[in-house]
């Protein structure tokens, strides 16, 4: 029989991290996330997200043995937001579902709404793990290659669970990949030529001398340009600066761009090199000689995989040709230094939201092509 309760205490905590690394030792694609990292993502005091939500996590037992995990939360910004949004008024969330079987997932879910039902809420979204910011959906597609960096990656087996349980789709999530060392068609290449030509567009680099400034930039452009996206919940300051501290080590000025009209900054791209290649066989840990070796990577890195993992350009030109041209010109200026100073053959975009017209018909135009699908699911909680 399973059993569920809530976790207390630093070996409940380690437990909660552990059951992950033990239940996914066997699928080749699931990259070991660093330890500190999971453990500073549910800690209240290293995790802004915490100054506006509430979180309790669970454990799954059975025969003395733990089986499974998950995390109930809410989050009083997302409250606020509106209802046609996704989130808004009576909705709550659960993520980080790892199960050894259905059973335990089932209880596991359940004893998530049973919490939330205790805060009044009506509605359930999943999974979330925990911030819509941070690894959001359940992967329903792509399970034959490994996550980049900051992207989830499960077993096929938790979306019979997860729809056994009630759940139907709310939102798809994708990403797009692409092969970055082949030039882009004609069309592209005479937008980007003609922006170069525009005296008014200048595309420069971020200053990491300037790193508290620059996030500053890109975040006010951020919060505009994703405000009416499904889903949108607005970064505070306080998340803001524990994002900056988490991607100050794999932010390279070569691959951060922003784009300004008139000497004003109006939109932006983040990419990323993928960490995951480096730390894919530290095992989660970086003790004893990890994090030198770590060290090393980060001191010039070699990565295959390039991420975007964000894009925005302010809302008043969303509409615009010139915020398809920036789009352009950015990505391609960040393509050239990908391979010339960092060897990257690959880039990943997303991810998307699936509706998002205006990133699909970027995508498109570039010639990538979906490779990971993510399914975030909603259930009415009955009283």
């Amino acid at each position: 029989m399973t059993t569920i309760r809530p976790v207390f205490g630093k070996s409940d905590k380690r437990a909660f991290i552990d059951i992950a690394y033990r239940l996914n030792a066997d699928d080749p694609h699931w990259v070991p996330p660093l330890r500190s990292e999971v453990e500073g993502q549910i800690t209240p005091e290293k995790n802004g997200w915490f100054s506006h939500a509430e979180a309790q996590l669970f454990l799954a037992e059975r025969d003395g043995r733990v089986v499974g995990r998950v995390s109930a939360h809410v989050d009083t910004l997302a409250l606020t937001m509106p209802p046609e949004q996704g989130f808004g008024p009576g909705c709550g969330q659960w993520g980080m579902l790892e199960a050894a079987d259905g059973e335990a997932a089932a209880a596991l879910i359940a004893a998530a709404e049973d919490w939330l039902r205790g805060r009044g809420l009506s509605r359930a979204l999943g999974p979330i793990s925990l911030s819509i910011w941070e690894q959001p959906g359940l992967l329903t597609e792509g399970f034959d290659h490994a996550p980049t960096v900051m992207m989830g990656h499960n077993k096929p087996e938790q979306q019979s669970w997860i729809e056994a349980a009630g759940y139907r789709p709310a939102k798809e999530l994708v990403t797009y990949e692409l092969d970055i060392t082949h030039e882009f068609p004609p069309l592209v290449n005479r937008i980007i030529a003609a922006g170069e030509k525009n005296p008014r567009i200048r595309i420069r680099r971020v200053d990491k001398s300037r790193f508290g400034e620059e996030a500053a930039i890109i975040l006010g452009i951020l919060n505009d340009a994703w405000s009416d996206n499904w889903g949108f919940v607005p970064l505070t300051p306080p998340e803001i600066d524990d994002v900056g501290k988490k991607l100050k080590p794999i932010v390279f000025e070569d691959l951060i761009r922003i784009a300004e009209v008139d000497g004003e900054p109006v939109a932006f791209m983040i990419t990323l090199p993928d960490l995951n290649e480096a730390i894919g066989k530290f095992g989660g840990r970086l003790l004893p000689f990890n994090w030198a070796k770590l060290l090393w990577w980060l001191r010039a890195p070699h990565a295959r995989t390039m991420r975007v993992p964000l894009m925005g350009v302010l809302k008043r030109l969303q509409a615009s040709r010139l915020a398809s041209q920036l789009a352009f010109m950015m990505i391609e200026y960040i393509r050239r230094d990908a391979i010339a100073k960092f060897g990257s053959t690959r880039g990943e975009i997303g991810w998307i939201l699936d509706d998002n017209q205006g990133m699909i018909a970027i995508a498109d135009t570039i010639e990538s092509r979906i490779n990971r699908r993510y399914t975030i699911y909603e259930k009415a909680l009955d009283a």
